[in-house]
């Protein structure tokens, strides 16, 4: 028998120690709820959860901005709405003006109507605002810019217009005598075609006040707005062509994702009396009036085609919204099959590691009074 190595108090004393070391484990994951608390408990594990944690968080964060994307687009097409019942209004007071029993005074008052009808068009661009922004001024469409020739504005251009850099050789402007553009004469206009992106090859012209619209039947239309008087130019020895530069820019981006880049654009078209190109209407005279017919049922389908992409990008912010839910779902579930602890498990564990620990004291105590025995052969 010894005394100065007592091996089975040792044994017990480390058994002890592991048990101690399990029980405590035990209590922190069940009073945590984790699985992993500390980085020792599963390296891997914990770095694949924390990047999941990561992008739940960002989802949600999407989420909540795809929903502000839709209160803007209610709000812009609520606005617009309003607009289209203005425009139904101005048409049906020409559609009255046009009528030959009407007088001149008659149509004196429905032009006063008509006036205070185009001020609150214009009311309602200046005025609809989400947040502090302004929705229908052209703050959220999408921009261009002549880069050489400071008498010429990209006005507006549609979807099917890829960015880049265009270029016109040739631009040769009349202007009647009223001050509005006339419409190009063959040969007048030259579209370049060595451009980073060349002009489609069968574009037709129209003109609206000073604005000389570029378009096909397959969808391109770009609209580019002339100062008064301009008459152009020809390219040749120092003379630079129009160089136009289609940015792409501009509409309101809505994060639609956790990572850079995954955004949609929300382009909001510009509402404008002259947009709408109603800002010379004259009801005073029949003639007026029935011009004002056709005027109208533009504008209406200017504000029509403005709806429709509202509608369609609320459509597309729903279905995003849906996404993004089942994502975050499905992402939580992962993140809890790593860092969520099974109670039922974990509390098997527990009671075990507590027996063991009760067990462990008692035979420490046992083991320590073994030593005492050598007394009985002092006696």
């Amino acid at each position: 028998m010894k005394i100065h190595s007592n091996i089975p108090a040792i044994r017990a004393n480390n058994a002890l120690a592991i048990n101690e070391k399990r029980f405590s484990v035990n209590t922190e994951k069940l009073s945590s709820g984790y699985k992993i608390n500390h980085v020792k408990d599963n390296p891997a594990g914990l770095a694949i959860s924390r990047k999941m944690n990561l992008q739940i968080r960002a989802l949600s964060g999407s989420t909540d901005s795809a929903g502000d994307g839709i209160s803007v687009v209610e709000t812009a097409e609520g606005a617009l709405a309003e607009v289209q019942e203005i425009l139904q209004r101005m048409n049906e007071l020409a559609v009255k003006g046009s009528n030959g029993p009407m007088t001149d005074e008659d149509r004196k008052a429905i032009q006063e109507e008509v006036n205070q009808l185009k001020d609150e068009i214009t009311r309602i661009a200046e005025d609809t605002e989400f947040n502090g922004g302004t929705l229908l001024n052209g703050t959220y469409d999408l921009k261009g810019y002549s880069e050489n020739k400071s008498e010429v504005k990209v006005n507006y251009y549609s979807d099917e217009v890829m960015t880049g850099q265009y270029a016109i050789d040739k631009l040769v402007l009349n202007w009647d005598t009223d001050g509005n553009l006339m419409l190009p004469a063959a040969g007048d206009v030259t579209l370049g075609t060595g451009a980073q992106r060349a002009f489609p090859g069968n574009c037709t012209y129209s003109v609206n006040q000073n604005v000389l619209t570029i378009q096909n039947n397959e969808g391109f239309e770009m609209r580019l707005e002339f100062e008064a008087g301009w008459a152009g130019f020809t390219a040749g020895p120092g003379v630079d062509p129009l160089e136009l530069d289609i940015a792409g820019i501009g509409g309101m981006k809505i994060q639609l994702g956790a990572n850079e880049g995954q955004e949609l654009d929300i382009r909001i078209p510009t509402i404008s009396l002259k947009e709408l190109n109603i800002n010379n209407v004259d009801y005073t005279t029949q003639d007026g009036c029935k011009e004002a017919i056709d005027k109208a049922k533009d504008a209406m389908s200017y504000v029509s085609a403005a709806r429709s992409r509202l509608g369609a990008y609320q459509n597309r912010l729903e279905h995003a919204v849906s996404s993004l839910d089942v994502s975050v779902e499905n992402l939580t579930a992962a993140y809890s099959r790593i860092m969520d602890v099974n109670m039922a498990t974990e509390m098997t564990e527990y009671t075990k590691n507590q027996v063991l620990t009760q067990a462990g004291t008692s035979m420490l105590a046992q083991a320590n009074e073994r030593p005492s025995q050598v007394l009985q052969l002092l006696q």
